[in-house]
């Protein structure tokens, strides 16, 4: 199996795209480590797969500290680092550049953009450690379009991007056998995307699932993506199979950045 005997971290595991990529890399092999904030869900979850819960804050400095000394404890390694957490924001601030306001913003850097660089910070040394591993940090097509509606968020993925490519470079530079890559999902059908229809449809005059259909048709292959999709593609990041990938950002969005 792809990863058989290599030892995993996914941050954000307890729902929507992280629960997927644990049940796909439980099916490859992986010994888990699930966190998140959510305890509850993140137990089922590890549960599930066989593996074992962590609670982390990605934004706590400290948390993150303790999450790495666990797994070294564990395991004395650490093979594969997803760094999937991530926010949208309050669901009642408004989101464009000229209305939304600073600590929301704050808000989604903190988790994001800081969560994804303490992450890969302190997971660094343990990761370079015996053959290197792989780092899949989650982006999204924001990163990629411009996000007049979700400002701050397409903002903190770019930045996630960028600083991915740059880590990818140092991580090089050092000698560590580490490749950092990042991807980016489109219209997956997740409590997230759904909570972006409905605000979305509530600003356009229209209902929730007119508003889905209506987004469809932008994508070219004509359908929303499935948690899977993504899962897919972080698993193959994050195998041998991607061994001399490095540095590259890979779109699972059905083709739609093609069409805008």
């Amino acid at each position: 199996m792809e990863l058989d005997q290599k030892v995993a971290l996914i941050t954000g595991g307890a729902q929507g795209l992280g629960a997927a990529v644990a049940r796909r890399f439980a099916e490859a092999g992986a010994t888990l480590f699930i966190s998140d904030v959510n305890e509850a869900d993140g137990r089922a979850v590890a549960d599930e797969v066989g593996g074992r819960f962590l609670v982390l804050d990605v934004s706590d400095e400290a948390a993150w500290r303790g999450v790495v000394e666990r797994v070294d404890h564990a395991h004395g390694r650490l093979d594969v680092l997803v760094n999937n957490a991530g926010i949208e924001g309050d669901a009642a601030a408004p989101k464009d550049p000229e209305h939304s306001p600073l600590t929301d913003w704050e808000a989604i850097f903190r988790v994001n953009m800081m969560g994804t660089f303490l992450g890969c910070k302190h997971a660094l040394p343990l990761l370079a450690k015996d053959d290197g591993g792989a780092i899949v940090n989650f982006s999204s097509v924001a990163s990629l379009l411009p996000t007049p509606f979700i400002t701050a968020y397409g903002a903190s993925k770019a930045a996630v991007e960028h600083f991915t490519k740059s880590l990818a470079l140092y991580v090089a530079q050092q000698g560590y056998r580490i490749r950092c890559n990042t991807v980016h999902p489109g219209q997956v059908l997740t409590p997230m995307l759904h909570g972006l229809f409905d605000r979305m449809a509530a600003e356009a005059g229209t209902t929730s699932d007119e508003f889905a259909a209506q987004f469809k048709q932008e994508i070219p292959l004509g359908e929303f993506q499935e948690p899977e999709d993504i899962a897919n593609a972080v698993l193959f990041l994050a195998s041998e199979s991607a061994r001399f990938i490095t540095g590259q950002s890979l779109a699972i969005d059905g083709g739609f950045t093609l069409s805008h």
